[in-house]
């Protein structure tokens, strides 16, 4: 496919690839996982997860893209032809329409809250009447809905104007803002008084914190923050160009990946501890906790406007890179033009993240084994289709492929020195899937 689009630049394929990764998970999720199980124990097991699964997985789903230059179904009918493996590409597909349904539900609400922030509602309140405004606002019959449809439409906007003028270029503009304004919390932060006790619930693991429980959570979330098994970092690598180090840019990845959930706990557990709150407090944290906090500090409103539109960057190069997987697929082979393939992808989305916005209103009534449309779509896709897909990626290229093109896809076919090509196999092949299948198995 010769004529298939690529990112122009080394820099674009980075920004884009570690905004994929980069998202809620780093700067919402990962804070209040760390805040319920232990701070320094779950973030050195983190650590941990991220070289042993992350980094394999990801050159993994690198060597499947770029080795094809396809989207993922049509990247494994190419690699394994006359196999019905190419039905695993559906996990990926479906997972990340799934994920972009209820995802952009909590996108929606950063929006509102970034509204209210810049307007000013975010201020003079009690710590109980921020709860019930969340509460309140959450289950209201049409705001949240409305706040999904615009998010995804904007989306919408940023997609189809394709590789080179949508997606590249917002990651190229969105990453640096991102790093600055978390740089500028972790500044201010460290500053206040009592930030040594945050620090040290960060970075001075306890022994009794450790546990199977603390274990497996973190290798959840490593595995939910760097979007592994979703087909998001495949379906970028088929835009690399061939002279790109794969190896290079999944360790480039991983580590900024994982720079940015350091510094959001940075930003968050200092602030928490300086002004008597609980680290425990969970996926509240951001929208009841913190608005709490930025009402104590100078400059309050300041600070509560640039985190929401932290989140908000966060927010946005995430789902575009959600629904370029089902782009792909349905541009590629289902033979429709790129317009009409974000127009697919975008309705599928609307009508489900609708669905999604309303379980915690009108429809929350409306369960399916005990849980709402939203519970239902985070569970099914974090955790049965993305453990399902890292497994699958992880055995397909570790055992399934020709090792000879895997060692040509890792070292562009003999012009680069992998001194870590066997370590990043043997992991590729045992010590992922088996950290997978853990999670896997515990989550269900």
């Amino acid at each position: 496919m010769s004529d298939r689009a690529r990112f122009t630049t080394k820099m674009g394929a980075i920004a884009a690839s570690v905004g994929s990764a980069v998202g809620l998970g780093n700067i919402w999720r990962f804070p209040y996982e760390a805040g319920e199980n232990g701070g320094g124990a779950f973030i050195l097991i983190y650590l941990a997860c991220v070289l042993l699964m992350g980094i394999p997985v990801i050159v993994a789903e690198f060597v499947v893209g770029r080795a094809t230059h396809r989207n993922v179904n049509g990247a494994l009918k190419q690699l394994a032809p006359g196999s019905r493996t190419h039905w695993f590409a559906y996990i990926g597909i479906i997972a990340s329409l799934m994920i972009l349904s209820f995802y952009s539900v909590v996108c929606g609400w950063i929006v509102e809250y970034l509204i209210l922030a810049v307007s000013g509602g975010l201020s003079g309140h009690t710590p109980e009447e921020y709860g019930v405004m969340f509460a309140s606002f959450s289950s209201h019959p049409w705001r949240p809905m409305l706040w999904t449809v615009l998010f995804l439409l904007l989306n919408h906007l940023v997609l189809r104007r394709g590789l080179k003028r949508g997606i590249e270029r917002i990651s190229n503009m969105m990453m640096p803002v991102l790093f600055v304004i978390l740089l500028i919390f972790c500044i201010h932060s460290l500053m206040m008084p009592g930030a040594g006790e945050g620090l040290r619930f960060m970075f001075a693991p306890r022994l009794s914190d450790v546990s199977a429980t603390v274990a497996v959570k973190a290798m959840g979330q490593a595995f939910f923050s760097l979007s592994l098994g979703l087909s998001c970092l495949l379906t970028y690598a088929s835009y690399f160009k061939d002279s790109d180090s794969l190896v290079r840019n999944a360790t480039v990845i991983a580590f900024l990946d994982t720079l940015v959930a350091v510094l959001a706990g940075l930003m968050i557990f200092p602030a928490v501890f300086s002004y008597g709150m609980t680290p425990e407090a969970g996926p509240k944290l951001i929208f009841e906790v913190l608005p709490v906090i930025f009402q104590q500090m100078h400059f309050g409103i300041v600070w509560a406007v640039l985190l929401f539109l932290l989140l908000f960057v966060a927010s946005i190069t995430s789902t575009i890179s959600m629904s370029e997987i089902s782009i792909a697929f349905f541009e590629e082979e289902h033979g429709l033009s790129r317009d009409k393939a974000t127009a697919v992808s975008t309705v599928i989305a609307l009508v489900l993240g609708s669905l999604c916005a309303l379980s915690f209103g009108p429809l929350s009534g409306v369960t399916v084994c005990g849980m709402t449309l939203f519970s239902l779509f985070d569970y099914v896709s974090s955790n049965l289709l993305l453990p399902a897909g890292g497994i699958f990626f992880s055995v397909f290229v570790g055992w399934m492929l020709e090792q000879r093109l895997v060692e040509d896809e890792l070292t562009n076919r003999g012009t680069l020195n992998v001194r870590t090509m066997r370590v990043l196999l043997f992991c590729m092949r045992y010590v992922a899937p088996l950290a997978i299948a853990v999670v896997f198995f515990s989550l269900i």
